[in-house]
Parts: C-alpha cells; structure tokens; sequence
C-alpha cells in the first residue's frame, strides 16, 4: 500500500519532504484572500487607501504579508527554508471585498505556495486588525491559490 501523504513516512509519522534530489528551478505561486468590508469601513476610504489611527491600512498590510511570506517555516511546521527572490503584494477595492494578492517567486527544489498562502492570509488579518474598531463585522471570505508553476505540478 502505498503512501500518497508526503508528509507522513511508512509509519504514518510526520516528515519533512526530503528535496535534496529535486533540481533548482524558478518557482512561483499566487495566492489570493478576500476580505469582505461593510459600508462603514468603505465609508472611511479617501481614494483606494483608508487611514486610521494605526496608520494606511493597505500600505501597513502589504508590509505585514510580506513578513509573514518570509516567516512561514516558522509558521508551518513542515515547510522548508526558502530564500524568497520576490514577494509583491497588491490590494485592492473589488464592491465590499478588499481583494489582496500575494505573489512569491524564488529559484529553489521546492515551491512556494504556502509563502504566497501566508503572506495573503496575514495581509488580510492585517486589514481586519486595523479595521476592527470600525466594526467587528469583516469577513476573511477566502484564501485560495491562484496559481503556482515550476515544479512538478503546475496549476492556474
């Protein structure tokens, strides 16, 4: 029988995935978190950005999603050491969703969807952070890779 998880050995113990026979390639992933405002956060823009006392949110979030790209091996457990190339935020006003999208590029053996997975999530609990003495009623709606290419599997 054989073991599709490949984060668990024969044993079913975690693992780290042992890459070093992969070859060096350039890697990219998109992700993408959605953060549904109400009107009385939409209400508080001047243009595409929104001051609070904490400061620009927008420009305070792409700061923060692309620390917590670089950090997410100290976030996930199983996740390798990477040395990120690029990372580049952009956020966004879409109706009542602050769309915010995180790009994450790096030359290595393994890729970089959960880098560009954690720098959009922790861009949007920014927003909610800044926001929320506006109003408790925000929705993180989803977070979702958008595409990631150069290794085994491409998708998007």
């Amino acid at each position: 029988m054989g073991n599709d998880f490949t984060h668990l050995n024969e044993s079913g113990q975690p693992q780290m995935v042992d890459v070093g026979e992969k070859a060096l390639t350039q890697r990219i992933a998109v992700a993408e978190s959605r953060v549904f405002l109400p009107e009385i956060i939409l209400q508080q823009f001047t243009g595409e950005e929104l001051v609070t006392k904490k400061g620009a949110v927008f420009q305070t979030a792409i700061i923060a999603g692309i620390m917590g790209a670089k950090k997410t091996p100290e976030l996930i457990p199983l996740c390798h050491t990477l040395l990120l190339d690029n990372c580049h935020i952009s956020i966004k006003l879409e109706g009542s969703d602050a769309v915010v999208r995180c790009t994450v590029k790096t030359t290595g053996k393994t890729g970089v969807e959960m880098e560009a997975l954690t720098g959009a999530s922790v861009a949007a609990l920014t927003i909610y952070d800044m926001c929320k003495a506006f109003s408790h009623e925000m929705v993180i709606r989803e977070t979702r890779l958008i595409s990631k290419s150069g290794g085994k599997h491409d998708i998007g």
